[in-house]
């Protein structure tokens, strides 16, 4: 029989080496090779549009209110501190007040022993006594010489009488010449008596103060006594020493302790700070002061309280950098100069409300001006903004003139 030809679909596969089996790669490039959605391609778009403008806003912003706000951490809490000294010498007899208690205005915050004081005070009343007496007896005693100069003078008349009618006597030799110079002597004696009484009222006239008839109160010896004693009342008072303000007492005394009053010279005994109206004093660069005036409001942040924030006010700039007032000024004159940013001392005043925390002074700070100032565009952005103005509406009147 003969051969039938093979049936080539009932052959078994044979697989085709001439063909690379890559199907599966081409479907994965196809699908790479898709394009994105529109939308993706439009949020693209407007990123990368979009975000360079952003920065560009951003940084412009930056700029111009970049120079409106000084800072500065060189700053620290002050208020009213004084060194309380006696007036007066001695021994501290008590000291009612502890270390950093609250005290008020008037308060007492330690005596002195006054024994001495107290005696000082009869002493001054005994004098005023005194002098009363003596401008009494000065004035009994001008009564008393004006009475006398009276009697001379009546002692006179007589004494010229007698004398006249003894000069007729001797014309006729009725009378020795020896009786007439006696009768010349009384008369001149009284006459010197005159004289001397006189001298006598013109120096206690004088002591008088030149008015006999003065009231004792207004006599120079009466006003010096009582000059005495009021200070030495004085001085008995300022043996009791009481706060001049309301404030917190500090480094007081111990009882006994000796203390020396000498006026401008006498020794400090304790401090008294305020606890109310305190000021920041801050030290800013001078080149952050350009634009800083009394006035203008800051912003204070106390080391102490991170989370509480103070608003105040700049009340004063200081007139000279803080190395003026330096005990050892710097030289900048000799040797080898190196410049150095000054610092300026600024006051501000803080405003307190009722819930703040305590202040204390010499608590560190950071402070915050608000000047206000802002800085004007540069030249380059504004040469930009004009070209861009001026293509814009070239491109408008083109658009214009086409339709």
């Amino acid at each position: 029989m003969p051969r039938r030809a093979a049936d080539p679909s009932q052959s078994p596969a044979v697989p085709d080496e001439s063909k690379p089996d890559t199907p599966a790669i081409v479907n994965l490039g196809a699908e790479d090779s898709k394009a994105p959605p529109r939308s993706k391609r439009w949020i693209r778009n407007a990123l990368l549009l979009l975000g360079p403008l952003l920065v560009i806003i951003v940084g412009g912003a930056i700029y111009i209110t970049g120079g409106r706000y000084v800072e500065t951490d060189n700053a620290y809490v002050k208020a009213d501190k004084v060194m309380i000294a006696a007036e007066v010498s001695g021994l501290i007899s008590s000291v009612p007040v502890h270390e950093n208690q609250p005290v008020a205005a008037g308060d007492v915050l330690f005596t002195i022993d006054d024994r001495p004081y107290r005696i000082a005070i009869a002493e001054a009343e005994a004098g005023l006594a005194g002098a009363r007496d003596e401008i009494a007896s000065l004035k009994a005693t001008y009564r008393q010489k004006r009475e006398e100069l009276t009697l001379a003078r009546t002692n006179i008349g007589y004494a010229k009488k007698e004398y006249e009618r003894q000069a007729k006597l001797i014309a006729s030799s009725a009378l020795s010449r020896s009786k007439l110079d006696a009768t010349r002597h009384d008369l001149d004696v009284a006459e010197q008596q005159v004289r001397v009484i006189k001298q006598e009222m013109s120096e206690i006239t004088a002591q008088l103060g030149g008015n006999p008839d003065i009231p004792v109160e207004e006599h120079a010896l009466y006003q010096a006594a009582m000059a005495a004693k009021d200070r030495a009342a004085l001085n008995l008072e300022r043996t009791v020493v009481r706060a001049p303000f309301a404030g917190i007492a500090s480094n007081t005394p111990d009882v006994g302790q000796q203390v020396i009053g000498n006026g401008a010279f006498s020794s400090p005994v304790m401090s008294l700070i305020a606890d109310k109206d305190f000021w920041v004093e801050a030290n800013f660069k001078e080149t952050d002061l350009t634009h800083v005036k009394p006035g203008q409001t800051a912003t204070i942040h106390v080391d102490t309280y991170p989370d509480r924030e103070w608003q105040g006010t700049v009340l004063s700039l200081s007139q000279a950098t803080g190395a003026e007032f330096s005990v050892i000024p710097p030289q900048n004159a000799t040797g080898n100069w190196v410049k150095v940013v000054q610092r300026i001392p600024l006051r501000i005043k803080v405003i307190a409300n009722k819930d703040d925390p305590p202040l204390r002074a010499g608590m560190s700070a950071t402070i915050e001006v608000d000047t206000g100032h802002q800085r004007a565009m540069p030249e380059f952005v504004r040469t930009a903004l004009t070209w861009f103005d001026g293509v814009s509406a070239a491109t408008a009147d083109e658009t214009a003139s086409r339709k």
